[in-house]
């Protein structure tokens, strides 16, 4: 099957040009004026094509709360985002900390076949940061394990799963707050065990990709630590950029604006590797008796273009790098640029469209945005060379 995309504009980490797109089965094969034939063709009549966006950190809720989400309505909502692959947590019922229910969730992701779909494995059974997993047993298709939620505030605990993922050449995703500090103050609690896991990464090693950053001082130190070499990545969300002063319950807390003007600092000298939703659908109910979180798949590339390009003047390249290309480089897969062999995984963007947030293709409706208007509208997501989303016709369940 090939399929040519006419008259792109084409936008990456690298590139910002008009061109053709060839498509062969599944890969991007040429871009540029396309003389062989073709099976399909969609006329985009200039429209922005962009990698598909990749999400590190994200929650479908399966198995055992499909209530709030689940592997086919979280990937409806991905699609519609623009997202062609996302990173799933493990903090499922039951806790994804054996084989069994890994290759479940993997499994029915490829029968539902709408995006990529990777799997983080529990660092500790049951999420309870008592008992580690044991590692070496773990299926190979694991790319980062991860306590989730929860950080591991046991520094002997948290060296030890450092050094036991170090030698299978893993990688670990940090939720870093230490429990004892968090009634005292959630940014203490985030920025000590930064700090630690910095240090701790540096001594084992151990790849570690710290989640949903959100403090000043945090930042320095990823910083601090990058500059000595340590082995470690780090995320923002698109709440914590827009956001602040807010009561809004998130974990970590929504911050003050002196926190999102680091951010954009950080990520406008690199400190900052990717943007990541931390996507966590809730009913009403659990949002009414406190449950942090909320969903962010389908605004986040808005509420990213908002603060970084209009407020800020970063440059659409820098945004892709953000939520595509480090990412997948993160994920070590040839995803998130647009060049020929890549993967064909790629969203279309009308930029002289505005929304205005106010259904979604996720089961839960737990957002701060709705009701506001954004630039910009997801028009088409294409995953491994196949139109999966047409807003308004496929896989638009809004």
């Amino acid at each position: 099957m090939k399929l040519l995309l006419k008259n792109c504009h084409i936008i990456d980490r690298d590139l910002d040009i008009f061109s053709d797109i060839l498509i062969e089965n599944g890969k991007i094969k040429s871009i540029g004026t396309i003389s062989e034939p073709f099976d399909k063709i969609i006329d985009l009549n200039k429209k922005i094509v962009m990698p598909g966006f990749i999400d590190l950190h994200t929650h479908f809720r399966y198995p055992g709360q499909e209530s709030k989400e689940d592997l086919h309505t979280g990937s409806l909502s991905a699609l519609a985002g623009g997202y062609t692959t996302c990173n799933l947590m493990g903090n499922t019922k039951p806790v994804v900390d054996n084989n069994e229910i890994y290759n479940e969730i993997l499994d029915k992701s490829k029968e539902i076949d709408l995006i990529n779909i990777y799997q983080c494995m529990a660092t500790t059974k049951d999420l309870k940061s008592i008992e580690m997993i044991n590692f070496e047993k773990a299926d190979t298709k694991i790319k980062f394990f991860s306590e989730d939620g929860r950080g591991i505030t046991d520094s002997l605990l948290a060296y030890n799963i450092f050094t036991e993922i170090e030698k299978i050449k893993k990688g670990i995703m940090i939720h870093a707050e230490d429990h004892n500090l968090t009634q005292i103050s959630t940014r203490y609690a985030e920025d000590l065990e930064t700090i630690r896991d910095c240090y701790l990464s540096l001594k084992t090693g151990c790849k570690v990709h710290f989640c949903h950053v959100s403090t000043i001082n945090s930042l320095e130190a990823i910083k601090f630590y990058k500059e000595k070499k340590a082995p470690i990545t780090c995320e923002v969300t698109p709440h914590h950029l827009y956001m602040k002063d807010s009561d809004f319950k998130v974990n970590p807390s929504i911050r003050t604006q002196d926190d999102i003007d680091c951010i954009i600092d950080m990520i406008k000298n690199s400190i900052v590797d990717a943007i990541a939703t931390d996507h966590a659908p809730h009913t009403k109910e659990d949002k009414d008796n406190g449950a942090c979180g909320m969903i962010g798949l389908e605004t986040a590339f808005n509420i990213v273009y908002k603060v970084l390009h209009e407020n800020n003047g970063i440059s659409l390249n820098k945004i892709s790098e953000l939520m595509s290309y480090n990412p997948a480089k993160i994920l070590g897969e040839n995803k998130g640029a647009i060049i020929p062999t890549y993967d064909a995984d790629l969203v279309i963007i009308d930029l002289d469209k505005n929304i205005k947030v106010d259904k979604f293709n996720s089961k839960s409706s737990n957002s701060p945005f709705i009701g506001e208007e954004f630039t910009g509208s997801i028009e088409m997501t294409i995953v491994n060379g196949e139109v999966k989303f047409e807003k308004g016709v496929k896989n638009d369940n809004r």
